[in-house]
């Protein structure tokens, strides 16, 4: 049987002692100490120092203002005086007494004040009565028993129900877990999770453009919709889930059912950073956070169950907004945006209309437009275009490109895919129509939707 260092300490008949080391980061930077790839061996000290020992137990907190446990170990010795190594400290410690130590294990997240708080046995824990007296503080057995199973239950996931893959009403997401149903990051009042929302078909229009990586994390990018992105609200509590003892829960899907992909945490190597993005209906660039989630336990990755989700409808109408350079598609403004998705709604419906399933596309899909599938299990993948004189050899440039990408990124994953390129109007140059037919990409256009439905009729790859 494998013990734990709480487990020696509470055993009967023991004798060891267990105490708490309290951690000011007004005084040591913990968080750079870890960052800087420091193992921690020893902890000042100002009393008990002839009683601590070799095979006593400890718990590190952290104080202010999302004060808790954060690791527990043992000590290695009994006392000593000495120099002490000032680059953590905000000024010089000078030589103090300390005690050496071995961290058995940094929690992932961190034990809350006030959970613990609420447990009566941890009613006369010096750390919370007088939480500015000198390290260490002496634990009673109650109190180290408190703690033991605050930890322990932080390890079974208490109190939340779904697993990876499990399907739910948002509504009634947020009836259980709390926190609010309008935002993409929802912090909830009532439980100790945070709920994280990615949708492509509803994202981007933002500026959102969430990342899946060959590794496995994900990158979501923060809230706000207009403007340089803050470290506020939503986002600030994503980044300190840590310390706040919080579980991210991330979902796919934004709105109606939603899809649970597990718990998430972020990198502590690097939480996040800073990217460029649109703002909403491509509006001038602004500085985005993007999150680095890296997957915790049992966790749905990328999501290999289908293509797509149900076709959420876009917002036909479109406050003009000058397009910068960068913009990932600049023709994708005023007129243009506003042409384009009412083409991508008009054809969706289409496809409704014939008994089809429209689809958006889900977290882990390429950024198509619209998708559906056949009576014979063939996917066919759209890009939609609209056209002026000015931009219409560039517009076929890039949705041409576009279509093969999605095709090409979705054959994995489904048994045979059809491109089609979706466009405003018949192109002034119809060599544009066969070049498509070389690649086997269908172009067709308005009024030519029974060339677009009869694709899905057709032999596996009878366009090449």
């Amino acid at each position: 049987m494998i013990y734990s260092a709480f487990d020696y300490a509470i055993s009967p008949g023991g004798r060891m002692a267990t105490w708490l080391l309290n951690c000011n980061p007004k005084t040591f930077n913990l968080d750079e100490h870890r960052g800087a790839g420091e193992v921690l061996t020893s902890w000042t000290i100002a009393r008990h120092k002839a009683e601590v020992a070799a095979g006593d137990k400890f718990v590190l907190w952290v104080s202010g203002p999302n004060a808790g446990v954060a690791a527990y170990g043992r000590f290695t010795g009994a006392a000593e005086f000495g120099q002490v190594d000032p680059r953590f400290w905000t000024t010089d410690p000078g030589p103090k007494h300390f005690v050496p130590l071995e961290v058995e294990k940094w929690l992932d997240l961190r034990i809350p004040k006030a959970r613990l708080a609420g447990d009566a046995r941890m009613a006369d824990a010096t750390i919370l009565r007088q939480p500015f007296a000198g390290n260490p503080h002496r634990l009673t057995s109650d109190q180290w028993q408190a703690i033991h199973e605050a930890i322990e239950a932080e390890n079974d996931d208490p109190g939340w129900h779904l697993e990876p893959g499990a399907t739910i009403r948002r509504k009634d997401l947020h009836a259980r877990y709390g926190g609010s149903s309008q935002n993409g990051i929802a912090t909830s009042g009532t439980t100790d999770n945070i709920l994280i929302f990615t949708a492509a078909s509803s994202g981007h229009q933002h500026g959102y453009y969430d990342t899946w990586n060959e590794d496995g994390t994900f990158h979501y990018t923060g809230e706000g919709q207009t403007g340089d992105q803050r470290m506020i609200r939503g986002n600030r509590a994503m980044l300190e889930h840590r310390e706040t003892g919080q579980r991210l829960r991330l979902f796919e899907g934004a709105r109606g059912t939603v899809r649970y992909l597990g718990e998430w945490t972020l990198n502590q190597d690097q939480s996040y950073t800073w990217a460029e993005a649109p703002g909403t209906g491509g509006g001038p660039m602004r500085q985005v956070i993007r999150f680095h989630l890296v997957p915790v336990r049992a966790t749905i990755t990328t999501p290999q169950v289908g293509v797509g989700q149900s076709y959420v409808v876009v917002d036909e109408e479109v406050i003009p907004a000058p397009a910068a350079p960068s913009t990932p598609d600049p023709d994708l403004v005023g007129r243009n945006l506003s042409t384009h998705r009412r083409l991508q709604n008009q054809l969706a419906q289409e496809a409704q209309n014939r008994g089809l399933t429209a689809l958006s596309p889900g977290a882990a899909d390429p950024d198509f437009d619209l998708a559906w599938r056949d009576s014979q299990d063939r996917l066919t993948v759209c890009e939609v275009k609209s056209l002026t004189l000015a931009n219409e050899a560039r517009q076929l440039r890039a949705g041409l490109g576009q279509v093969l990408d999605y095709r090409d990124q979705l054959s994995n994953r489904a048994a045979d895919v059809a491109a089609l390129l979706w466009i405003e109007r018949q192109p002034t140059e119809s060599r544009w129509i066969n070049l498509c037919r070389q690649v086997g990409v269908t172009l067709a256009w308005p009024g030519r939707e029974e060339t677009v439905f009869s694709v899905a009729k057709r032999t596996p790859k009878s366009d090449e």
